[in-house]
């Protein structure tokens, strides 16, 4: 009930209660109280007065919640462009499962979450096809022989904009009715999404706004501003992202697109394991899937994406998360059973330098992710040689992540000799100033 159809209804009950005395008192004229009593009139006046006080008492108790509603339907009508606010969690034009970005301006509950399927990594990759890269699956005897194993790296370090991010930028942006895209979108991100956005706004006809940290790699803030995104920078240890990114998008009407906890970000990212499924088969002759795979993770959308794939494509495969050892939120969640805000960690993996995990992402990570292990910097700077010098590659720290997990539970024991074991690469987009001043100081 808006605004004005409450003021319409106490109106016409106020004019009701009116009328009716109005008709008493005529009656009443010249007539003796002994028969006023007579016809019931006094008793009707007294239950007039009683009515309105009734509907008064009514009004005080309910009418500001009648109101409350009446603005959030409001706030949902399918045809304002301009009303996806961001709430103090900023929630997402699909968290929800629906392609109106209305459902971002609800506080979801944990009950009402619409959680990514497999179908939708099905529906993404078909969206994807002749668009994303299907990276190349490579291999190294080198690293084989090393660990007793045999290891497959997906390498997303050469998907289009150098990360894997592009696929759920795309697919995400792909569910936006042609209204949303008129009003643009909007994110943040460190590098990566931004990037993803930004390409995936300029292929599909619409303007993109990019939140990003002041010491963002330079590379990446000017990738995504060679793809046409608009950034505006903050101090990520001073400044509230959410609360900046919340001004510009009342500002502007524009979508929000987060960078992970969102239905069709997760399901693009989830077409990477997909592939890498799908190629043993075809390429490797191996019919019964992966024993491990190991995925980096920051906010969770790539390794929640990857598990749902795993899950249907190889059951048994335990999916391991990978994150830096300064910042272990998502592994602290998991332990905790509920999300863990951290500071933001000091590591050279830029891009799993998240504060806490999202909502959708913890549900999937809880039920299909085996466990997460940290590393340090220093392995991460010892792996980024290794792919140089081995593979002829250039991973960024972030892209390293997984592979240095493998290799730690390797050290450790946990990985039987001749375990099939997938690595995702999430990326390579890293300044190469910066990537000779880290392998320079890589262990011998």
């Amino acid at each position: 009930m808006s605004l004005t159809d409450c003021n319409h209804v106490v109106y016409q009950v106020l004019h009701c209660i009116s009328t009716i005395i109005e008709v008493s008192n005529k009656a009443a004229i010249n007539m003796p109280f002994e028969q006023q009593h007579f016809w019931g009139l006094v008793a009707l006046r007294q239950r007039m007065f009683q009515s309105c006080l009734l509907l008064i008492g009514f009004l005080l108790c309910f009418a500001p919640a009648a109101l409350s509603f009446g603005i959030q339907r409001d706030a949902y009508h399918p045809d304002c462009c301009r009303r996806q606010s961001i709430p103090r969690n900023v929630r997402t034009f699909a968290s929800q499962g629906g392609k109106s970005g209305d459902k971002m301006a609800t506080a979801t509950t944990d009950q009402t979450l619409d959680l990514p399927t497999f179908d939708d990594v099905v529906e993404a990759s078909n969206i994807l096809e002749g668009i994303a890269h299907n990276t190349p699956v490579m291999t190294s005897r080198t690293l084989n022989d090393q660990l007793n194993c045999q290891a497959f790296f997906k390498c997303e370090n050469f998907q289009r904009m150098g990360a894997f991010k592009f696929r759920g930028g795309y697919n995400a942006l792909s569910h936006l009715t042609e209204e949303q895209r008129t009003c643009g979108v909007l994110t943040f991100s460190s590098g990566n999404h931004a990037q993803a956005i930004a390409l995936s706004a300029q292929l599909l006809g619409c303007q993109a706004t990019i939140i990003m940290p002041l010491d963002a790699p330079k590379l990446k803030v000017a990738a995504t501003q060679g793809y046409g995104g608009n950034v505006v920078f903050y101090d990520r240890y001073k400044e509230n992202r959410d609360d900046i990114a919340r001004q510009i998008q009342q500002e502007s009407g524009a979508v929000f697109v987060p960078p992970y906890d969102d239905k069709y970000v997760i399901a693009g990212q989830g077409t990477s394991a997909k592939e890498l499924l799908e190629s043993l088969v075809t390429d490797h002759n191996i019919q019964d899937g992966l024993d491990y795979l190991f995925v980096c993770l920051g906010g969770g959308g790539l390794i929640s994406g990857c598990a749902l794939a795993a899950d249907a494509l190889s059951p048994n495969c335990k999916v391991i998360g990978v994150e830096p050892e300064a910042g272990n939120d998502a592994q602290q969640s998991l332990a905790k059973g509920e999300i863990v805000t951290i500071a933001t960690p000091p590591t050279i993996a830029d891009g799993a330098q998240t504060q806490y995990i999202g909502k959708l992402t913890f549900e999937i990570i809880k039920s299909k992710v085996h466990s997460i292990i940290t590393v340090t910097d220093q392995e991460l700077i010892d792996d980024m040689k290794f792919f140089g010098e081995r593979m002829k590659m250039t991973v960024e720290p972030t892209g390293c992540l997984s592979i240095a997990g493998l290799r730690k539970m390797v050290r450790q024991g946990e990985i039987p000799a001749g375990s099939r074991c997938g690595v995702i690469i999430s990326g390579g987009n890293v300044d190469l100033t910066r990537y000779c001043e880290l392998i320079s100081s890589a262990s011998s």
